[in-house]
């Protein structure tokens, strides 16, 4: 883990913070008011807490007394929580030719179908070479067949498209969540 100082951190504390008045928030989350630095600083003292400046571009710049170490600790826990509730999507590709036999595009779109069950995203790219640059609609009419065929757990992201030598759609996961809901019920 990356070691951490005080003096790294965005917030200004106690003689760090140079403005001649604060709007303060005491000790107990009650709003005191607009008070001289010298003044916020003494109610700190005398709580033997910190005075935290919360939000510097206001005018004046908003100060909270309080224990400036179990502050940060709430802060990272609560990013910690937040992160652990991101969810990543990731995106796999599955390619082809436009000479891709009906075999191995269908080996191709099972696992396109896994990938989209377990909530990821599918970019199915056809990759041109030579003349078949001069036909590019059999490449259409296969990610076509291919979007048609997984319509049932996909829903078409990004419509078919050239790009260079290849041609691709991205599929992402269709929003089938109410099944399991009724299940439950």
């Amino acid at each position: 883990m990356k070691e951490t100082h005080i003096v790294d951190q965005e917030f200004r504390v106690n003689e760090a913070i140079r403005v001649p008045e604060v709007r303060l928030i005491g000790p107990a989350g009650e709003n005191v008011g607009v008070v001289a630095i010298r003044q916020a600083l003494q109610i700190a003292r005398d709580a033997e807490l910190d005075l935290v400046e919360v939000s510097p571009n206001a005018a004046p710049p908003v100060c909270r007394v309080l224990d400036f170490g179990k502050f940060l600790y709430e802060r990272e826990k609560k990013d910690r929580e937040a992160k652990k509730a991101q969810v990543k999507i990731e995106v796999k590709e599955i390619r082809l030719r436009p000479k891709t036999n009906e075999a191995h595009r269908g080996f191709k779109v099972d696992d396109a179908r896994r990938w989209l069950n377990q909530g990821h995203k599918v970019r199915v790219t056809i990759k041109f070479r030579g003349r078949e640059m001069d036909y590019p609609e059999i490449a259409l009419e296969d990610l076509r067949e291919i979007a048609q065929s997984l319509a049932d757990v996909s829903v078409i992201e990004q419509a078919p498209m050239m790009e260079g030598r290849t041609m691709l759609v991205v599929l992402g996961p269709a929003k089938a969540k109410p099944v399991k809901e009724a299940k439950a019920e």
